[in-house]
């Protein structure tokens, strides 16, 4: 069973920068999958980005192409999400997940999730 607590959220300004970080309680997630998701108030939960276990692939929604970087490091079982010219409609409640299969963290099956954390971004 891997536990996974997600943390850096919180508020900041249109345009600013957040990192958040999803921490794993177990070494096996150095072989997982990681998807990070938002949701919004009133809004379904939606893809953000994922990363493979080795770090070398990637996927973003296309409207964070170019903000946000998702980056893992296998040695701290610790996998981030650098946020920048963050705007309003980034906030939402971001929760990061965990699978040994790439397929169903893209399609939100992920079989592990943490508790999320709060991104607001407002002036």
């Amino acid at each position: 069973q891997v536990q996974l607590v997600e943390f850096g959220g919180g508020l900041v300004q249109p345009g600013g920068s957040l990192r958040l970080s999803c921490a794993a309680s177990e070494r096996a997630f150095n072989t997982y999958a990681v998807g990070w998701f938002r949701q919004a108030p009133g809004k379904e939960r939606e893809f953000v980005a994922a990363i493979s276990w080795t770090g070398g692939t990637t996927h973003y929604v296309d409207t964070v192409k170019g903000r946000f970087t998702i980056s893992r490091d296998n040695a701290n079982a610790t996998v981030y999400l650098q946020m920048n010219s963050l705007k309003p409609e980034d906030t939402a409640v971001y929760y990061c997940a965990a699978d040994s299969a790439t397929g169903r963290i893209l399609r939100g099956s992920g079989a592990y999730w943490g508790q999320g954390t709060q991104v607001t971004v407002s002036s």
